[in-house]
């Protein structure tokens, strides 16, 4: 897990990083679509109990500590933060009044007056500074302290205090290390809510009985079974809840939560079982939910393979991409849970886009792959007994895709390809951080807020922690440096597709698909929606007694 982002598709990415898990999805730019329900709701009264499958926490339910599944959806709806995402991932002030900067460094944060937590504290800036110091320093062991590594004063090495300050009871300011246009539209992520003055006095009673500032209280949580929020009545905010409450049930298997969707035990499931990818649309209808998230999964060409560099490289790599029958695979392997990359970001945030220039290698081409593989080896040949190597962990389940890749290399390319497994995930990720993988190698990258450069500089800028290829080009680096430097996000995203063009042309990584949000609900409910994260946006939801 690096910062500001974390590797998709491993063995502890369950655990890892965000909130944004459960297969995080979004719509395409909101595109979501949740259909009719037959359910009472309409026109009765709102205020049913909504059901939604969850796991029990790993950790106390605190904006610094929780960083998996099991907390998270809880987390964000008892606390609320300085901003919100809606469900296409576009950012809506909550606590606050303004967000104001003149060089995208330091910036001046002002909240909203009159709001408090549940034990009836204020909220103030205080609020917020005590928080992200605490969070942030490394001695408070918080998962989530990597978030603040962007910030002026921030070490991995030792203890040091963020440079965030307390100007009044409202208002506060923040400096970075160096400029960031989407600074804002990081804030909505939970490691960045304030905590309440009962939480230094004693953080122990995180594990029963949270105080939070958002739209739910935690009425109760019965460990292993589960987590009963109820509406916070003086929450002030923008997300009222639309229903008597949310109970965040505990499942140790998915199947036995679709059954208990199926069986009309269980309002929402917010992650349909893979034994039920090929039925749940048919078996759910307008309630099934298969929409892209903001999760792409890649094949890294590492810089340490001979026959990837220079021209002759360059070629081989436009080859296999080309080779690659994306729209084949997502169907037959994924049975349409995955969606064809057409960029490095996601169809989930502001700026993906299908036409950036040379994103066209990603298009299934037979006849171009061949020719472009045939004119590498008159430059460069590797001889007819050449075997490619797609290299990952065997112990999860990512060998079928890999198997039909080569299955399409080996038909258009007509050179060998094989699945190299390690045994064990750490296996794998040793070799891979060490520079030893005999050929291309999975990756895949899930966003930890809504933003284009969240996918790009993690993981393709030059010494970046997630640079597992270790890919290095200045032109590039100096790009992000440009965007991030930018007076606006609109002007950032134009820089970063430009970013996204360079990648095009030295393909790095070679995208493959968007991991799409499959999840359901019952007939019982309404005004259901997904969000771009893949959570459900349970304040919306609407029930019948």
């Amino acid at each position: 897990m690096t910062p500001r982002g974390r590797p998709a598709g491993f063995g502890a990415f369950v655990a890892a990083s965000a909130l944004l898990l459960s297969a995080c999805g979004g719509g395409g730019g909101g595109d979501t679509d949740t259909g009719d329900t037959d359910g009472a709701t309409d026109g009765g009264a709102t205020t049913g109990i909504v059901s939604v499958n969850s796991t029990e926490p790993q950790n106390p339910l605190t904006p610094g500590m929780t960083n998996e599944v099991g907390g998270g959806l809880a987390v964000k709806n008892i606390f609320a933060g300085l901003v919100y995402y809606d469900a296409d991932g576009a950012v809506h002030n909550e606590m606050a009044e303004s967000i104001e900067s003149e060089d995208n460094q330091t910036w001046t944060i002002k909240i909203q007056d009159g709001w408090t937590f549940s034990d009836g504290t204020p909220v103030t800036a205080q609020s917020y500074v005590d928080a992200w110091k605490y969070t942030s320093l490394l001695s408070n062991g918080q998962n989530q302290q990597y978030f603040f590594h962007d910030f002026a004063g921030w070490s991995e090495e030792e203890d040091s205090e963020i440079s965030v300050e307390v100007v009044d009871d409202l208002t506060f300011t923040a400096e970075l290390a160096f400029p960031s246009a989407d600074f804002v539209l990081s804030l909505g992520y939970t490691a960045f809510m304030p905590m309440p003055e009962v939480f230094f006095e004693n953080p122990d009673i995180y594990a029963d009985a949270p105080v939070g500032n958002g739209p739910y209280v935690v009425e109760s949580w019965e460990h292993e079974n589960v987590i009963s929020l109820r509406p916070n009545p003086d929450y002030p905010g923008p997300r009222e809840p639309q229903n008597g409450g949310i109970d965040l049930v505990v499942y140790t298997d998915e199947d036995t939560a679709y059954n208990d969707l199926l069986g009309g035990n269980l309002d929402i499931i917010t992650n349909v079982p893979a034994s039920a990818f090929q039925t749940f649309e048919d078996e759910l209808g307008d309630r099934a939910v298969n929409q892209p998230s903001a999760l792409i999964q890649v094949i890294n060409v590492g810089e340490w393979l001979e026959e990837f560099q220079g021209e002759a490289g360059l070629l081989r790599r436009q080859a296999i991409s080309h080779a690659i029958d994306r729209e084949q695979v997502t169907e037959t392997v994924f049975a349409g849970t995955r969606t064809p990359a057409t960029d490095f970001t996601s169809p989930v945030v502001d700026g993906w886009s299908e036409d950036i220039p040379g994103s066209e290698v990603l298009q299934y081409d037979a006849e171009q792959a061949k020719s472009l593989w045939d004119e590498a080896e008159s430059m460069d040949p590797l001889g007819g007994d050449y075997t490619l190597q797609i290299a990952s962990n065997a112990d999860s389940d990512h060998q079928p895709w890999i198997d039909a890749v080569c299955n399409n290399v080996r038909s258009v390319l007509e050179i060998g390809c094989e699945f190299y497994p390690y045994p064990t995930f750490d296996e794998f990720l040793d070799a891979r951080d060490k520079g030893e993988v005999p050929g291309i190698f999975r990756g895949g990258w899930q966003a930890d807020w809504p933003a284009m450069s969240n996918f790009l500089g993690p993981i393709y800028g030059t010494g970046a922690g997630s640079n597992d290829a270790q890919y290095s080009n200045p032109d590039f680096d100096a790009k992000i440096t440009e965007a991030g430097a930018a007076e606006s996000v609109e002007e950032s995203t134009t820089l970063y597709k430009e970013a996204q063009e360079i990648l095009f042309q030295d393909l790095p990584g070679i995208p493959l698909w968007y991991q799409n949000a499959t999840a359901g609900y019952a007939d019982t409910i309404g005004d259901v929606q997904f969000g771009w994260d893949s959570d459900p946006i349970l304040h919306e939801v609407t029930k019948a007694e």
